[in-house]
């Protein structure tokens, strides 16, 4: 059982909570949250955003932008992750959110069992952390809502991907759109089956004969 964190004051560090959204799918960015909690403003129903439910979510996410010591939401676009791959894209993104988390915390926690280097704290890795640590649950709705937001908006820009529904998860659906439409500039074209879609494009493209 964890022991309660002993309060602390408006000048006392704290600690931070960090988290991510969108690891898995094929378009759209992964978003990372920071989140240093102000003890004094608690938020009841904190954890894992993924057991709660979406209007839940929204007010939570509410809630902490108005009640925390401090937060930052860092998006990680597709050329990026395509450039450094996910595991490397997260690891940064994670780096980018505590370096812009201010007050600087004494101590983040961050969800998942890698630690990324370069950081302004200490930290700890842990897994399952969104719902054992109320920082990282806070940290967790933040990165959730702000992608589930991102994709409504690429549903506006990239019409028939279904991106407000599947959020660019490789549903049935979503591969479907992807065969039939080819990748648009929010797939994340180092993910295979984006990879796929594009060869599978270019071997359809009719040969053109040189007119020289």
């Amino acid at each position: 059982m964890l022991s309660p964190e002993p309060p602390c004051s408006a000048s006392t560090p704290g600690i931070a909570g960090v988290d991510e959204a969108g690891r898995g799918p094929l378009a759209g960015p992964l978003v990372v949250a920071a989140v240093l909690l102000d003890p004094r403003r608690p938020i009841a129903g904190l954890g894992d955003s993924k057991r709660i439910s979406a209007r839940r979510r929204e007010q939570l996410f509410e809630q902490i932008m108005e009640r925390a010591r401090g937060w930052h939401i860092e998006f990680v676009e597709a050329n990026e992750i395509d450039t450094r791959n996910i595991f490397r894209a997260t690891l940064e993104g994670m780096r980018r959110a505590l370096l812009a988390l201010s007050p600087v915390p004494a101590l983040a926690r961050i969800d998942g069992n890698q630690l990324p280097s370069g950081l302004p704290c200490p930290a700890e890795a842990w897994v399952g952390g969104d719902a054992r640590d109320p920082a990282i649950g806070a940290a967790s709705i933040l990165a959730k809502v702000s992608r589930d937001r991102a994709l409504l908006a690429l549903d506006q820009s990239y019409p028939g991907y279904g991106f407000a529904a599947h959020k660019g998860y490789p549903t049935p659906s979503h591969l479907a759109a992807l065969a039939q439409l080819g990748p648009c500039p929010a797939h994340r074209r180092s993910f295979a089956p984006v990879r796929r879609a594009l060869q599978a494009g270019s071997a359809s493209e009719p040969a053109v004969a040189s007119l020289f």
